[in-house]
């Protein structure tokens, strides 16, 4: 006759339930591998189908064939996307914890708009058209924008509406200024129309050289702010109790954004939305802690800007839809059904 075991030894052999830390590693682990598909799609997709076993060729055995020749190019785009990628999703979730503003967005704070006018007053009015000398440029526009929008946002009394008219006013005036700048200047306007529209076609070894520093400066100091932006999600005060010190986070998250916007900027031209979709997508199943969503918006943003890049060259073939176009229609819709949802909430 069998006898069951009291429920406290019941309990002792049970196994234990999973972690949410666990949970959370174990979700990194999955979207690295996303990455890695999506990064082997964008490589093998484009004009002319590649398949497994040449793009595996072109990456470890190159030997100077034709499919070598396209691996080696469609490489160097990837790369660029996988960092312009994580560069954009991190310094979204750092600008909606800095403002507190779910619906922040470099893009709709104006500073990819600050960095692009500078980059094309650059081109236009001063002849600079290599990367190394406009990229700074494009950092100054991003700062001196993200600079005004706090300004006239009300600094440190800044709300959300605020923030988010502030840079839609001054998105607006740059982009009227950047349309003006190019039908002036014919070789300008051919040199930057597909730049304007973000694009990862003219990316090459030189190109992800020179920007290479600045993105990875960036991301280490986004992800050294996850702690201190926790903090002051919890209010001003409760920060300070913490030890917080508001003035350094802040400067410094918006020093993170800059250089973390600017150099995408500089490298693929403006590219919206990917700030602003990704952040909420992570939340929805971390929560609100930055040392979460921070570490899944940096993978989890290059999965979606090399996929609307992928889509892109897929739905024109032999040519290609821009990626900063694929980005907006995907990102339109959904920043419309967050708009709402935010006023549901309310009522």
């Amino acid at each position: 006759m069998l006898v069951d075991s009291p429920p406290e030894q019941r309990a002792e052999t049970a196994p234990a339930p999973p972690t949410r830390r666990a949970i959370h590693a174990f979700g990194l682990l999955l979207a690295l591998v996303m990455l890695v598909l999506v990064a082997l799609a964008s490589i093998a997709i484009g004009a002319k189908e590649l398949s497994l076993g040449q793009v595996w060729h072109g990456l470890f055995e190159d030997s100077g064939t034709y499919g070598d020749v396209v691996v080696a190019e469609r490489l160097s785009r990837t790369v660029l996307g996988l960092l312009a990628g994580a560069a954009l999703g991190l310094a979204g979730a750092v600008l909606q914890a800095l403002t507190r503003n779910p619906l922040a967005d470099p893009g709709l704070l104006g500073i990819n708009a600050g960095a692009s006018a500078a980059v094309v007053t650059a081109v236009t009015f001063l002849g600079i058209t290599s990367l190394s000398g406009y990229v700074w440029f494009a950092f100054f526009g991003a700062a001196a924008v993200g600079a005004l929008v706090w300004f006239l946002g009300g600094s440190r009394g800044a709300t959300p509406v605020r923030l988010a008219l502030a840079g839609t006013a001054i998105s607006a005036a740059l982009y009227g200024y950047l349309q003006a700048a190019m039908i002036m200047d014919d070789a300008a306007l051919g040199k930057m129309r597909f730049w304007t529209v973000g694009s990862l076609s003219a990316a090459n070894d030189s190109t992800i050289r020179q920007v290479l520093p600045f993105l990875l400066a960036g991301m280490v100091l986004a992800l050294a702010l996850s702690r201190p932006l926790n903090a002051m999600a919890m209010g001003d005060d409760t920060a300070k109790a913490l030890g917080a010190n508001l003035n350094r986070t802040r400067a410094l998250s918006m020093l993170a954004a800059t250089v973390l916007c600017g150099a995408a900027t500089a490298a693929c031209g403006p590219i919206v939305f990917v700030g602003l979709m990704v952040p909420h997508v992570v939340r929805s199943f971390t929560g609100p802690d930055l040392r979460w969503i921070l570490p899944y918006a940096a993978i989890l943003s290059p999965v979606l800007l090399l996929g609307a890049d992928v889509i892109g060259r897929m739905v024109a073939r032999p040519a290609e839809l821009q990626v900063g176009i694929v980005t907006a229609i995907l990102g339109g819709p959904v920043f419309i059904y967050l708009v709402r949802r935010r006023r549901t909430a309310q009522l």
